[in-house]
């Protein structure tokens, strides 16, 4: 019996073994397949960052070897360094160095793209490349040739020694300190001589277009955690604000508020709100409710985002966007003041369907771009504006808009919304010129 049942089972085992060792084998080789498509992306986009850092050190060097009044010429190599810069960003966004120190090497290309960019779109007749911005991209060329040679010591070290990008993944998420790697090290190297660079002025535009937002800035009288618990209470109606919970942010810096709390039982969600400690501002809201039913359409919903605006002392918004999402309605709305929509001054609210309950707000872009403005008269009239359209684009209406051109300066426009090509459109005409600011899909 036993012979004739190991004589059953050992074939049966046989195909098992045999079945388990091709699975592992399998297994195995796709696994290595993985990593081997990983460490290829990893190996191209560090051997790409180091061709384009030599370019763009090459590119700056175009720049500067032309006449100060080749204006157009400028432009192409501006244009030229914002694009190798953008495009060596995307590379290290590519590369495991999420955890190495190599943030200053990102922020000087990044500056570098801002101030490449808004040098490039301003009209360089009008204002043509001062001598602080000459001597800019001078202290550039130099510092971006340091960096290509850096690089270009990394890549050696990379093909010579065989060094491996799944290596410094692996090295990383040891968290080990010293990481001891080639790569490592030689990143850290580029970054540290980064860190040595004396700062670069970069200009007021540069600044603007990438501005930190102050809290501080904001208007009104600092206010207390007791006082926050108080807005918070009258926004949401509630009388107990014991069972309201109040933690301080960031005291001491600009972006000092207080996260309020507060715990639903009966909606079984957590209510949270951002409140500013100077002002005390809403900036944001969020009640993460689940909504399992539609009873509003999109025009109750508005009203009903209206209205809570309204209460919160937000006047005369207009809702110029709207979107919908499991039984939730998103609107934009913005400032209009006097015949002027005044896009800076944006809030963001969504609204409920089930019963019109505002469950998200975000004021953000509307608290830092309050102010009082003193707007000009268009120097253009409507029919002025209309006549620089495509003549087949069909006009369904028209406003006078307030928007952020590409340098983030407000800008008074004609704002044409009309159909081509059967897609609706929103073109702004700059009123004052008549160029073309912006275009956007509706």
């Amino acid at each position: 019996m036993y012979r004739r049942l190991s004589g059953v089972m050992f074939p049966v085992l046989i195909i098992a073994l045999t079945g388990s060792l091709l699975w592992g084998y399998q297994e195995h080789q796709e696994k290595n397949s993985i990593l081997i498509k990983s460490e290829n992306q990893y190996q191209r986009a560090f051997h790409n960052l180091t061709f384009e850092v030599d370019k763009l050190h090459n590119e700056l060097g175009n720049t500067l070897a032309v006449n100060s009044s080749s204006r157009n010429f400028h432009r192409k190599c501006l244009v030229n360094v914002w694009r190798i810069t953008s495009e060596a960003q995307t590379d290290i966004n590519q590369l495991p160095l999420t955890l190495l120190p190599f943030d200053k090497t990102e922020e000087l290309l990044a500056n570098l793209a801002s101030f490449s960019y808004s040098a490039a779109i301003r009209d360089l007749s009008d204002q043509p490349l001062s001598e602080k911005e000459m001597e800019n991209l001078k202290s550039l060329y130099e510092r971006t040739g340091e960096i290509s040679n850096e690089l270009r010591t990394i890549q050696s070290d990379v093909l010579n020694d065989k060094l491996r990008w799944m290596d410094v993944e692996v090295a990383i998420a040891s968290e080990q300190e010293p990481l001891d790697n080639g790569i490592i090290d030689g990143f850290k190297t580029v970054d540290k001589k980064v860190t040595e660079f004396s700062e670069i002025d970069w200009g007021p535009s540069n600044a603007q277009m990438f501005h930190n937002r102050d809290y501080n800035q904001l208007s009104g009288n600092s206010i207390s955690a007791e006082e926050a618990k108080k807005i918070a209470s009258n926004m949401l109606e509630i009388n107990q604000t014991e069972e309201i919970q109040v933690v301080e942010n960031g005291k001491g810096t600009e972006y000092h508020t207080y996260n309020v709390q507060i715990n639903d039982a009966e909606q079984n969600s957590n209510i949270e709100m951002d409140i500013t400690a100077k002002g005390g501002h809403i900036v944001w809201f969020m009640n993460p409710r689940s909504v399992n039913s539609k009873k509003l359409n999109i025009n109750q919903a508005k009203e009903k985002a209206l209205e809570t605006l309204e209460n919160m002392d937000f006047k005369q918004m207009k809702a110029v966007s709207f979107d919908q999402y499991e039984n939730v309605a998103s609107f934009a709305f913005v400032t209009k003041q006097d015949d002027i929509i005044i896009y800076p001054q944006k809030i963001s609210v969504k609204v409920a369907l089930d019963n019109g309950e505002v469950v998200g707000i975000q004021t953000t872009d509307y608290i830092f771009a309050n102010q009082d403005r003193t707007i000009e008269d268009p120097k253009l009239t409507v029919e002025e504006a209309r006549k620089t359209l495509n003549e087949n684009f069909k006009v369904e209406n028209m406003d006078k808009a307030l928007i952020l051109n590409d340098m983030n300066e407000e800008i008074l426009c004609y704002e044409f919304l009309g159909e081509i090509n059967k897609q609706l459109y929103r073109i702004y005409i700059n009123a004052d010129t008549g160029m073309e600011e912006k275009i956007e899909q509706v």
